[in-house]
């Protein structure tokens, strides 16, 4: 199985930069089983979903993780620095990413505004390790007025993150803080849309995971059975986990909402081969000839050429029956990524 295997030609302008207004008017490829696809919208997911379906919906907090500053350092007038926070660790710090990581020593201050400022404590693999000078709740009110939305690579290289994207690029049920990158497929769901599900019979459970930033790096090996993938942490709570287990008691369907959502279900289904309750970090690779126990389908968004979110589409779908699709999607103009259109992929339906 080659990285090549999960390769397309993406026009550019497909990408998108916005989402869609509202946001259930977002465009809804839908695949049904190994054939055909219906091309609706997100507006229209309650019609094709049946009373007693259950959505798993990720409630992850996006927090403004992309911070720009000065390093402090005697007898200059600072650098301007690039700071991406990508994890809180144990002991109080943060790991990050640090533009120019090498004009900054370790013990130096880099200030991101009057009320906050952090030091570099180590450098290793190209991160930082940073102490901020405020903690709890005086921190994130000092980060929610100096940070900006950490958008993906792909919409940052096209224009920087502005006061709208605190809106949207955050879930409306977003509750615990911790991610760094957001759920996408759920930035499609608002008020009228859930009150429409409700209607419809559809039940709804949460669980959390922390999106980091290894959710956009790339694949560096041509063999992709050998990739590693990076460590999110996350939660399923034992009422959730009843709770998808008496839907599929009952025959009915568990659907997550997003590729977080479904690799934490899957996580936590790993040991017993039923859904569990799981708190912890999980770095599970769905690939093809993976065995799902808990989803069975799944709503996202449209995915980078040679990414490990291809290969878990491919491993749900086929990889031929995803590629079939992509291309429909292509030709049809949907809107690619983060902010893009979604997908509803059904296997076997």
């Amino acid at each position: 199985m080659q990285l090549s295997d999960f390769d397309f030609d993406l026009p550019e302008a497909l990408i998108a930069t916005r989402p869609a207004r509202p946001r259930s008017s977002a465009r809804l490829l839908v695949a049904q089983g190994r054939e055909g696809s219906r091309d609706l919208h997100v507006f229209d997911l309650p019609d094709v979903l049946e009373p007693g379906d259950r959505l798993v919906l990720n409630d992850t907090k996006v927090i403004p993780a992309r911070l720009r500053g000065l390093r402090e350092r005697a007898g200059t007038d600072g650098a301007k620095m690039e700071v991406t926070l990508l994890e809180p660790q144990a002991e109080g710090t943060w790991s990050a990413l640090i533009k120019p990581l090498k004009k900054v020593r370790e013990g130096e201050t880099i200030r991101f505004s009057d009320d906050l400022s952090a030091t570099l404590e180590a450098k290793a693999e190209g991160q930082g390790l940073l102490r901020f000078d405020l903690t709890g709740d005086d921190f994130d009110s000092a980060l929610n007025a100096a940070g900006a939305m950490p958008l993906p690579p792909y919409i940052e290289a096209k224009r920087p993150a502005d006061a709208q994207d605190r809106i949207d690029y955050q879930t409306i049920w977003a509750r615990h803080t911790g991610a760094v990158a957001a759920p996408t497929a759920s930035l499609h769901f608002d008020d009228a849309l859930m009150r429409a599900l409700a209607a419809r019979g559809v039940e709804i459970s949460y669980v959390t995971l922390h999106v980091g930033a290894g959710t956009f790096l790339p694949v560096k090996v041509d063999d992709v059975t050998t990739h590693k993938m990076h460590a999110e942490w996350g939660q399923v709570s034992a009422q959730a986990a009843q709770a998808m287990a008496t839907t599929k008691a009952a025959g009915r369907r568990v659907i997550p909402v997003g590729t977080t959502a479904l690799r934490l279900i899957e996580s936590a289904a790993r040991e017993t081969g039923a859904i569990a309750p799981f708190k912890g970090e999980t770095d599970i690779f769905i690939y093809p000839g993976f065995e799902f126990r808990v989803a069975d389908g799944l709503m996202t968004n449209f995915h980078l050429p040679k990414s490990t979110l291809m290969m878990l589409v491919s491993a749900l779908m086929g990889r031929e029956r995803m590629m079939a699709l992509y291309a429909h999607a292509i030709s049809g103009k949907y809107r690619f990524f983060s902010y893009g259109d979604a997908s509803l992929l059904l296997p076997n339906a």
